[in-house]
């Protein structure tokens, strides 16, 4: 029997295959655009640049995990320490000067730096005279919100009695006063009346640093030099260098008092080259006035060109 084709009998033959020459594949090749190769790379080295990341994160996080950092700012670092202390202590002298004869002039002194809408009589009754004339600030203490503090301030005051129709001075005294501030948006104020604090004596610490051991033998061997130094040191400049160590630079005191007399001297042992000394020295000032104080002072060592050694004062303080 013969077998009939799927397309029946009338179907058209299909495209005759061309021979393949010995050794040519069956298939032909389409070249690949340049764009495409740069691309495949590209991307292929991104994934492995990635991974790479990753491996070495992990790594190092599963060492050494990342901790946050928390930053932790106080009210005492963050308030305007220096701005407080000017407004405190210009307002400390407006507020402890007063003088019935002119009332109005105190209320505009103190509204330079009290904060709007504060009773600027600041507790003042409108009676009496007295002057500030110089004033110190001391320790700034600010609250943890940052936004209020008190500053410590010394005044020192004149005051005046009444006599008549006249005023008589008074003492002279220092007065310690707390003055309350606050930062606002443009600069820090006074939020409030101060208060007076006492200025009380307080012993030293019982930490305080030793002055040493003591180098008895140089003490001895210096005491001559060191009373020519202060003697030198209280009349010029000029005298002072010649006792002094080389290279050394010390002011005199210019003839502002008189040497008197050495009343205490001691060297503490150290190095070779290098001591620290004490002395209590007097004073004489005007008249019969005589002032004792005490020094703290760095002798050097000094050797001439014959050999001879000497110790000099390099530095007073």
């Amino acid at each position: 029997m013969k077998q009939r084709s799927p397309h029946g009998a009338h179907a058209a033959p299909g495209p005759v295959r061309e021979v393949l020459e010995p050794g040519q594949t069956p298939w032909s090749t389409e070249p690949e655009s340049s764009f495409s190769t740069w691309a495949r790379r590209f991307f292929r080295g991104l994934v492995v640049v990635v991974l790479l990341l990753a491996a070495i994160s992990g790594i190092r996080s599963w060492i050494a995990p990342n901790k946050t950092p928390e930053t932790v700012v106080s009210g005492q670092s963050s308030f305007p320490s220096a701005e407080a202390s000017a407004v405190a202590t210009r307002y400390a002298m407006s507020y402890l000067t007063w003088d019935e004869s002119n009332p109005n002039a105190r209320p505009v002194q103190i509204g330079l730096d009290l904060a709007a809408g504060l009773d600027s009589s600041a507790g003042w009754n409108g009676r009496g005279k007295q002057t500030a004339d110089v004033a110190y600030p001391g320790e700034v203490t600010a609250d943890s919100n940052g936004i209020t503090a008190v500053v410590d301030v010394r005044v020192r005051v004149y005051t005046f009695t009444k006599q008549g129709s006249s005023w008589a001075a008074g003492p002279i005294a220092w007065q310690r006063i707390s003055v309350p501030v606050a930062r606002t948006a443009s600069r820090v104020v006074v939020s409030g009346p101060p208060t007076f604090v006492p200025d009380e004596r307080a012993p030293l610490p019982s930490n305080m640093p030793e002055a040493g051991k003591p180098d008895d033998d140089l003490t001895a061997a210096t005491e001559t030099d060191a009373e020519a130094f202060f003697a030198a040191y209280a009349e010029s400049d000029k005298k002072v260098s010649a006792v002094t160590a080389p290279g050394s630079t010390i002011r005199s005191l210019n003839g502002a008092v008189k040497f008197s007399e050495l009343k205490d001297w001691q060297v503490y042992t150290g190095n070779d080259d290098e001591r620290r000394a004490t002395a209590a020295v007097t004073w004489d000032g005007v008249g019969d006035t005589t002032l004792s104080q005490t020094y703290t002072l760095t002798l050097r060592r000094t050797v001439a060109t014959d050999g001879a050694q000497r110790w000099q004062v390099a530095a007073v303080g």
